[in-house]
């Protein structure tokens, strides 16, 4: 298969299976070459990735060695997140031994540094690193790599042992995300609880464009796009604008900012048939919703807020008490729907609205950072 798709994501091949098996042949002779006969080496595959590489190596070695596993978790998702659990299968019989570490992918080295450490700590006689794919340019750390099957660029790749959310392993070649990983992000919040605020400092943080279903609907009505036009005959007969119309704005939106990291959806979706729809318009360009994240503030607290906005302000929606109670309302009746759409996919984040703006900035980039 020239492309796979995964998690809504497209991915093309990379690197064919029997690239692949000329590149670990290549390692393994390498190796022992320098081994020898007399050397009976211990290699040790770092788990999960690492398996395929590991079995296909050992086939090729020619010489007497023996194998082991260790396990680790330093992946969740499409990033590299850099944690290191305590190793699993680490044996303590490796003193005076030489041992060589299989790698299936080096990126920051993180990981690396601290296997690494562990294994340096059981004195043997020799330690080596091996990784079949090396991303040299994102590479942070002192330790040398002593053998690299390829050196690939920073993209996100799978197959091979290599996966996306735990899917992928199994493909016998690797394949690259198409594009680059963006960050689709629904933000939701009731009248006073700063997300307009919010979105800037995400916006400016990740590089993202807001989509604020207002100023699209004001643009398009103002220039008198055949959308606009479209929208405000609607309007204009007391209509709800169909959502065929407003996905069609929102659409363009999208494809005109199409080299951003991603996008900030404000006031949109406010329905399940709306956010049914975003999900196949993303998933059509290998995209996705990868969080709805929902400010939350008691609503005493936000009439509190908004009656202090109004007085400076001016604004009349932010002096009337039942006006404000009203919103409210809608308010909770529109993101309870939705709330309840994304619990189920598992990407709902719902984020403590009170304190200060650096306070809640840092919450929500605590979830995305970790999307």
């Amino acid at each position: 298969m020239d492309t796979v798709k995964v998690n809504n994501r497209l991915f093309e091949k990379y690197i064919s299976a029997e690239e692949i098996d000329d590149i670990v042949k290549s390692m393994a002779m390498e190796i022992a070459n320098e081994m020898g006969e007399d050397e009976v080496p211990v290699f040790v595959g770092v788990m999960n990735g690492a398996f395929m590489f590991a079995a296909d190596f050992i086939r090729h070695y020619p010489y007497p060695c023996e194998i082991s596993f260790v396990k680790m978790s330093s992946y969740d998702g499409a990033e590299s997140i850099g944690k290191v659990q305590e190793l699993i299968g680490l044996s303590d019989d490796l003193k005076d031994r030489t041992v060589v570490i299989l790698e299936d992918i080096i990126d920051t080295g993180n990981t690396l540094q601290k296997i690494y450490d562990i294994f340096e700590s059981k004195n043997n006689k020799e330690l080596r690193i091996a990784t079949l794919l090396f991303k040299i340019d994102v590479y942070t750390k002192e330790l040398p790599i002593d053998y690299i099957g390829k050196v690939i660029e920073d993209k996100f790749v799978l197959g091979y042992g290599l996966d996306y959310d735990e899917l992928g392993r199994n493909y016998p070649n690797i394949y690259q995300l198409k594009g680059k990983i963006m960050n689709n992000i629904v933000l939701f919040g009731p009248p006073g609880a700063g997300k307009g605020t919010q979105a800037d400092v995400i916006k400016e943080k990740y590089g993202l464009v807001h989509i604020s279903t207002g100023d699209v609907f004001r643009y398009n009505i103002k220039n008198e796009t055949e959308l606009g036009i479209l929208a405000k005959s609607y309007m204009d007969d007391g209509n709800l604008v169909p959502d065929d119309v407003t996905i069609s704005m929102l659409k363009k939106e999208v494809e005109k900012n199409s080299d951003a990291n991603g996008f900030i959806f404000d006031g949109f979706p406010r329905t399940t048939s709306q956010a049914e729809a975003l999900d196949i318009f993303l998933s059509e360009k290998g995209q996705s919703i990868n969080a709805m994240v929902s400010l939350e503030v008691a609503e005493d607290i936000l009439e509190k807020r908004l009656l202090e906005r109004g007085a400076v302000s001016g604004r009349a929606d932010d002096q009337d008490v039942e006006k404000i109670r009203n919103r409210f309302n809608e308010y909770n009746t529109k993101t309870s729907i939705l709330k309840e759409y994304y619990q189920g996919k598992d990407k709902y984040y719902g984020i403590d609205g009170v304190g200060t703006i650096n306070d809640i900035s840092g919450k929500i980039i605590d979830v995305i950072d970790k999307l």
